[in-house]
């Protein structure tokens, strides 16, 4: 093709810009077929819960590691609102959405994407244990195509059961509130059954599968004439916290929950990880293996953050004054 009929100036001016112009080109398809991260989080607490917070983190998470929505990342989120019967709907939302990595907690919600895939990478902000549940090889080798990290529980178990006898000297039967429904719960009573046969005191589970269950637990725990009540670590009774924790204070007993969140509600005191630091710790594993890493290599870590909340206000309605042993362990104290 020859250039117009122009001055020489002009003509070095045309030529000029249409060689930029092609140079550009490229640049400008490059940016718009750049490919995004697809991630892809099942959520079983509700949004408007434990939920939101726990999204929250994950995000802030994402955008320390330079992930920016709508920029290099997509993120599709669908949300069980405490109802694990969902679960696996969602789950097959979720992967036709055709995400590079996906995201969740808790044994529920796990089992449930493991089943439905073996092939999406997946990222999992906590689990109770792994290796027990089938879903990993090893902490070091996971071996499938899913990592992250593990709430490895027995000492948190009897951490728990210690503090509640150490605020409740008297204690002698515990009830256990665990749900059924989650398999990480079974796996828990074994640990409770270890931990009270050391600590001498005797313990009666209560199975909690839903809201609905909830009077006729505490009728069961009153009838049992317990001492103190262990909430052992369940998306459902997180989901619920405010009517477990009111319930909780109609029998005038002491509790002691897995997460703050129960004391943040009016629960009594608790003792475990720090869930929304978690999911920001899953974001670490999102970026990974969104820059190729397999999950069968990633080594799955423990939580970092564990944390002793206890409720000032609380133990003064039940009539508990809080040893200053205890006190002086505590993170937060919640006046």
């Amino acid at each position: 093709m020859s250039s117009p009929d122009l001055p020489p100036i002009e003509r070095r001016a045309f030529l000029g810009g249409l060689v930029l112009s092609v140079l550009a080109a490229p640049i400008a398809v490059d940016a718009q077929t750049e490919k995004k991260a697809r991630i892809g989080v099942l959520m079983l607490p509700p949004r408007n819960g434990a939920g939101g917070t726990y999204i929250q983190a994950l995000r802030e998470g994402l955008r320390d590691l330079g992930y920016v929505e709508g920029q290099n990342m997509l993120l599709e989120i669908r949300w069980a609102e405490g109802r694990h019967d969902l679960l696996p709907d969602l789950a097959a939302a979720l992967l036709n959405t055709r995400p590079d990595v996906l995201v969740t907690s808790g044994s529920e919600a796990i089992l449930t994407l493991k089943r439905a895939t073996d092939a999406v990478p997946i990222s999992m902000a906590t689990v109770m244990d792994p290796v027990a549940l089938g879903i990993a090889a090893s902490l070091a080798q996971p071996g499938g195509n899913l990592t992250g990290l593990a709430i490895l529980s027995p000492e948190l178990t009897a951490k728990r059961l210690e503090l509640l006898r150490e605020v409740v000297p008297r204690l002698a039967r515990a009830a256990v509130l665990w749900n059924p429904a989650n398999p990480g719960n079974a796996l828990m009573l074994r640990e409770v059954e270890t931990a009270s046969r050391v600590l001498g005191v005797r313990w009666q589970g209560v199975a909690v599968r839903g809201p609905d269950e909830l009077a006729g637990a505490f009728n069961a725990i009153i009838g049992a004439q317990s001492d103190g009540i262990l909430a052992i670590e369940d998306s459902m009774l997180v989901s619920h916290r405010s009517r477990i924790v009111e319930s909780v204070a109609r029998t005038r007993l002491p509790a002691i929950y897995a997460f703050r969140q129960f004391v943040d509600a009016g629960g009594l005191m608790s003792y475990g990880p720090n869930i929304p630091d978690s999911f920001r710790r899953a974001a670490a594993y999102v970026d990974k293996i969104v820059k190729g890493a397999k999950p069968a290599g990633l080594p799955i870590e423990q939580p970092t953050k564990f944390e002793l909340v206890i409720n000032l206000k609380t133990a003064k309605a039940l009539g508990i004054t809080i040893p200053q042993s205890v006190l002086i362990r505590a993170d937060y104290v919640v006046d």
